[in-house]
């Protein structure tokens, strides 16, 4: 079978084309790594790769292909995963010199569990150090591109995942979210990125930014593969005391999905109309907008209710996120101190030497940042007035999500305030790069489920958000799979008129 057929399917697709012995999995495996081979150079969506490994498992999996009886659904589907997430016997490096050579000795559980679906995993994706970034620039190794346009960032802080999927590099890929790690680079790289409910996916083996608010979830090129992939990694972990069982999502019910019926909210504050503040600019570019507008008549055509509301608390939610994640940051990073494990400064002569200097140069500039920032809100002084404050308001803004969702089923909303910027942009302003979040920080702060669709007629992609209640991801995954399927019939339709223009 040609490769450009090959990647004609969905991850799940090809599962089953491998189990009804229309392709073998060696042939999946070998496709990924010619692509890999063709444009890794350049896009550089992987810190490590294992090609034999990914083979001898190939042929694994098609030796139980042959022998029938019953088997895992995504057998021999190539995958990837962050480098946060922890793979027994591969590097971990979360992206820093700090952990340049560490090599796990367990897998974390949501890794498991796509092995034991039968997923290949192929390697480990770029990421911005710890997951500290919004464009993947903030790499020890390297930054990553966007292979729609390598000029530009894929996101951050899973923009290699995002690479690898939208570079026909991988077919879906898990990511973590913190802030809205998964959903923005799925918007800059055409992608479906979904932040599952917190808790709904075990943190064990995923290296801690901020606990309260990290979750692994799928980067896939369309909804049934992220709602797959979900209920394959989701479920209550002993392991992980935080984590919780939710219900399954419906695959099925997603192929006539509807929004009839359905009633959908915009927040004012999320919608772009509010042009400023504090100097910074909120507004949304005119592509976004104009992405958001059509989305909202076709949802309307449909026979949803949209509707704007005011939210005024999600006005706060970019601070109340630095100041509570900086803090978690400074917590969790205070292990990596030249003693225990990962990089050690060799040049130091005293103990005091060894923290300072394994610090200042494990820690790449956006962590140490964070760091700073955390130990500040987290500091006597600041104590209550910083870090106490931001933790109510987060209850209000818990509060306000509870109160919206009696009244809408879904929020809709961009998922960025922009389509994916040149590399090298984001560097310029530190601040601006953090209000750029509003978007995506609010369901990381409240433990809701959100998802990012690709959505618009641009030339660059543009995602859109929806975000649920507590176990709302049936909704959320429902309302996008309405905008992809318009989405896919508006290209049918053009690429059928192009063909008898022609």
């Amino acid at each position: 079978m040609k490769r450009e057929e090959i990647f004609s399917f969905s991850a799940f697709e090809l599962a089953r084309k491998i189990r009804e012995k229309q392709i073998r999995a060696q042939e999946a495996v070998e496709a990924v790594f010619q692509n890999i081979d063709e444009h890794e150079s350049n896009i550089h969506a992987y810190i490590s790769l294992d090609r034999e490994a990914a083979m001898n498992e190939a042929r694994h999996c098609d030796e139980l292909v042959q022998k029938g009886g019953e088997l895992p659904p995504l057998l021999g589907v190539p995958m990837a995963v962050k480098d946060n997430l922890l793979l027994k016997g591969r590097k971990a490096t979360c992206g820093s010199r700090m952990l340049e050579n560490y090599i796990p000795p367990f897998t974390a559980t949501c890794v498991q569990k796509l092995q034991d679906a039968g997923a290949i995993l192929i390697g480990k994706t770029n990421m911005d150090e710890f997951g500290m970034g919004i464009s993947t620039e903030h790499s020890f190794f390297g930054p990553t591109r966007n292979p729609l346009d390598p000029a530009r960032v894929p996101g951050g802080s899973s923009g290699g995942s995002a690479a690898s999927v939208s570079g026909n590099m991988a077919f879906a890929a898990l990511g973590t979210d913190t802030g809205g790690s998964v959903r923005q680079p799925a918007a800059y790289c055409g992608l479906v990125g979904l932040r599952p409910t917190y808790g709904t996916v075990s943190r064990h083996g995923l290296v801690a930014f901020a606990s309260s608010m990290d979750i692994a979830g799928p980067l896939t090129r369309g909804t049934r593969d992220a709602a797959g992939i979900c209920n394959i990694v989701t479920g209550a972990d002993p392991k992980d005391q935080t984590s919780i069982s939710g219900p399954k999502i419906d695959i099925s019910s997603l192929e006539q999905a509807t929004v009839k019926g359905m009633r959908i909210g915009i927040p004012r504050e999320l919608s772009g109309e509010s042009e400023s503040r504090d100097g910074f600019s909120l507004a949304v570019s005119e592509e976004v907008k104009a992405s958001l507008e059509d989305a909202v008549r076709i949802l309307e055509e449909e026979g949803a209710q949209v509707e704007f509301f005011d939210m005024p608390i999600l006005s706060y939610a970019v601070e109340m996120y630095y100041i509570l994640s900086s803090a978690e940051a400074s917590s969790n990073l205070s292990r990596f101190d030249g003693i225990r494990y990962g990089y050690r400064d060799p040049d130091a002569k005293d103990l005091a030497s060894l923290y300072t200097g394994t610090r200042s140069t494990g820690f790449g500039l956006e962590v140490k940042r964070r760091i700073l920032m955390g130990n500040y809100v987290l500091s006597t002084e600041h104590f209550d007035d910083c870090y106490r404050r931001a933790e109510s308001a987060r209850k209000k803004l818990c509060r306000s999500f509870d109160e919206a969702f009696s009244r809408y089923d879904v929020l809709l909303s961009p998922t960025a305030p922009q389509v994916a910027p040149l590399l090298g942009e984001s560097g310029k302003d530190a601040l601006q790069n953090y209000i750029s979040d509003l978007f995506t920080v609010p369901a990381s702060l409240a433990g809701i489920p959100a998802v990012s669709v690709p959505f618009g007629k641009t030339s660059l992609p543009v995602g859109l958000q929806f975000t649920g209640p507590r176990f709302g991801e049936q909704a959320i995954l429902t309302a996008a799979r309405f905008l992809e399927i318009h989405q896919e019939e508006r290209k049918e339709k053009e690429a059928k008129g192009g063909t008898e223009n022609a």
